[in-house]
């Protein structure tokens, strides 16, 4: 799977813009599935079609980055972020814009509060203009942070990785997966960093029976880290809870109890800051059976991401043993 994640993880796809990486999954997923389309909000939908229940599985395509604001006089570019974006993380990174230019995001040097973390309206980003009018970039221009795809021994390291390794977890899935039970929904949706939003959308028309987000979640394996009983290279995590929502006990269950029919590690994951597509599948219509698969991840929303290989090749053995069999 590396060489599909890398493309998946080095390929351009904030939220509202996603349509590099949409049309990169699009063309790994036809052949495998009946049906692909694109719904209103800008979702890819692949169907493969069954006579049983209608199981929905979603992973979110968008990434986080940051969109220009204002261009001031000199050519430099402050910005907003897009989703969830750290200061800490942003000094010094590079980032590229959808057509391929590329800035420096660089820190006020003379502030009041300097031996303290800037203030992301403290931060601006440089491309290399001489003045506002030779400016590459404008208003409302988004980037995303650049880093390259590295493998170190199992741990696979990215930004991006949330949530394009759930995507390629899905696609890994529905490359494998000759014969299914069920009618099944796999949606790449977009906005997830913004609010959920694809997801709603999606799941909305679908009107599925079940619904399984794939996703990343923290760990607490770090130094010093925020106690947490999720750690890499221990299996993928099944989510009981995050702030956004408490997983369906059948969807838990099911997880659960497949896992260890197969002999497939797993942990069990309860995040207290952050949440899923799930959280919006599980509110839509009368309320849909939800709950999370998660990748375990180290320095989630940064521009190195971290995730082990062997949760990743577990997390696509378990959804297999859902899907393959009836719920």
């Amino acid at each position: 799977m590396r060489e599909l994640i890398k493309k998946l993880v080095e390929t351009y796809g904030p939220s509202g813009a996603e349509e590099q990486i949409r049309d990169t999954i699009r063309a790994e997923v036809e052949p495998f599935v009946d049906e692909v389309h694109v719904d209103a909000m800008g979702s890819l939908i692949a169907h493969k079609k069954g006579d049983g229940q209608r199981i929905l599985l979603d992973a979110h395509m968008d990434e986080i980055g940051v969109m220009v604001t204002y261009v001031d006089e000199k050519g430099f570019a402050r910005f907003t972020p897009i989703g969830g974006v750290s200061p800490l993380t942003c000094i010094g990174s590079r980032v590229t814009f959808e057509d391929g230019k590329v800035g420096v995001i660089g820190v006020e040097q003379k502030r009041d509060d300097a031996d303290k973390i800037p203030k992301l309206e403290q931060l601006y980003i440089d491309v290399g203009a001489t003045g506002r009018d030779d400016s590459p970039v404008q208003v409302g221009d988004p980037a995303v942070f650049i880093r390259p795809f590295a493998a170190q021994g199992t741990r696979l390291i990215a930004k991006a990785m949330d949530d394009r390794i759930g995507c390629a977890v899905l696609v890994e899935i529905l490359r494998r997966l000759e014969e299914t039970p069920h009618d099944l929904y796999v949606v790449f949706a977009v906005q997830e960093e913004v609010g959920l939003r694809g997801a709603r959308t999606s799941a909305y028309g679908i009107e599925p029976d079940v619904g399984i987000a794939v996703d990343v979640t923290r760990t607490g394996d770090t130094p010093e880290a925020k106690p947490m009983a999720v750690k890499l290279g221990e299996g993928p995590a099944v989510k009981v809870q995050d702030s956004g929502m408490i997983a369906h006990p059948k969807v838990r269950r099911l997880l659960v109890e497949r896992a260890e029919e197969a002999g497939i590690p797993y942990q069990l994951e309860v995040l207290e800051r952050g949440t899923t597509d799930a959280a919006a599948v599980q509110l839509v219509r009368s309320g849909v059976p939800a709950g999370c698969l998660s990748i375990p991840c180290r320095y989630v929303h940064s521009p190195s991401e971290m995730v082990d290989e062997s949760d990743v090749e577990n997390g696509v053995r378990l959804l297999l043993e859902v899907l393959q069999n009836p719920l």
